[in-house]
């Protein structure tokens, strides 16, 4: 099979895929308890079963299920996410905006959690069974153990309320008029605290598996060969058992790369981050269907991408992979 013949195949399945998801977090969300129109009716004030058959009406909610589900597929083919009631928004509009501060955090995360935790399983593999393979092993299971949000939150009480060293919420100084590199080092200071705790899980994660993938490599026939043939011990680690640890490596990666877009609620909210994660929490309390689904959609369809480049990945990294 070609490259683009694979490639075409993917899409494929991306696109049946996407509309599974797609169906299924609408019925999910029509099934959870809770009408838009009476938390609007309630926080107005008024119980007049009159105004919440208005209220309904005007969003579409007295429409038969399987109606509502047809408008809202049709709306996505066209790229229209709807419209938000409570924001008095469009839907794409509010998640382009919010959609670059997730961006950077995640991605910021990605890379501390990928560079230092390759780092350290490979540091640990190379002295298995020594103090420094230990302290690691301990160190991994410790973060890999936490929650998230403790985490979060003693970083904000050590880091910001004690020492004082790093701002512990938002994006940027409230009030500031910083432009151009004053205004990025002031973003990247308020990045440092919510990106580590959000990398720490994850750089747990890659430890252990370079660990294990690594360890596993070093024992295969290839590698005693290396060593019987008199090669220096890095020029193995390195090109001869890291190479070939890589390959579950990035298929991790690319999964935790799209996961990190949707699961940065809990470090969003503590931190105070305006991204799509606080905005899909608020969009949760406030029962604003079209901007759940909207945010579902887009997480949905970041997951997928990144699955659909992982594989390609792996074509390149491993062309004996057909399909």
């Amino acid at each position: 099979m070609s490259m683009i013949q694979f490639i075409a195949a993917r899409l494929t399945k991306a696109v049946f895929v996407l509309i599974a998801i797609l169906i299924l977090n609408f019925c999910l969300i029509h099934a959870a308890p809770g009408d838009p129109a009476a938390v609007m009716a309630g926080e107005a004030g008024a119980t007049d079963e009159l105004f919440l058959q208005q209220l309904r009406e005007q969003f579409g909610l007295d429409q038969p299920f399987h109606v509502q589900l047809w408008i809202y597929l049709s709306d996505v083919i066209q790229l229209d996410l709807g419209y938000s009631y409570r924001q008095q928004m469009p839907v794409a509009d509010l998640i382009l905006e919010r959609l670059p501060a997730t961006l950077l955090l995640t991605g910021a995360a990605f890379v501390i959690s990928l560079l230092f935790g390759i780092t350290a399983g490979v540091l640990s593999a190379a002295n298995v069974g020594r103090w420094k393979d230990t302290l690691i092993s301990i160190l991994a299971l410790i973060f890999y153990a936490t929650p998230l949000f403790w985490v979060a939150i003693m970083a904000v009480l050590l880091f910001s309320v004690t020492l004082g060293w790093l701002p512990g919420f938002g994006y940027e100084t409230v009030g500031s008029t910083y432009t151009g590199l004053r205004r990025a080092l002031d973003i990247g200071a308020h990045l440092i605290l919510p990106a580590v705790t959000l990398g720490l899980f994850f750089t747990a994660v890659y430890a252990r598996m370079t660990r294990a993938s690594m360890l596993e490599v070093s024992e295969m026939d290839f590698v005693k060969t290396a060593r019987a043939k008199g090669l220096p011990r890095r020029t193995i680690q390195r090109r001869h058992i890291l190479r070939n640890a890589l390959l579950p490596i990035v298929t991790l990666a690319g999964l935790q790369a799209g996961q990190l877009v949707g699961g940065a609620v809990l470090t969003e909210t503590v931190f105070a981050w305006p991204g799509i994660g606080r905005l899909m929490f608020e969009a949760l309390a406030q029962r604003d269907y079209n901007l759940l689904l909207g945010i579902f959609f887009v997480s949905a369809s970041m997951v997928i991408l990144f699955n659909l480049v992982t594989d390609i990945l792996y074509r390149v990294i491993d062309p004996r992979i057909a399909s």
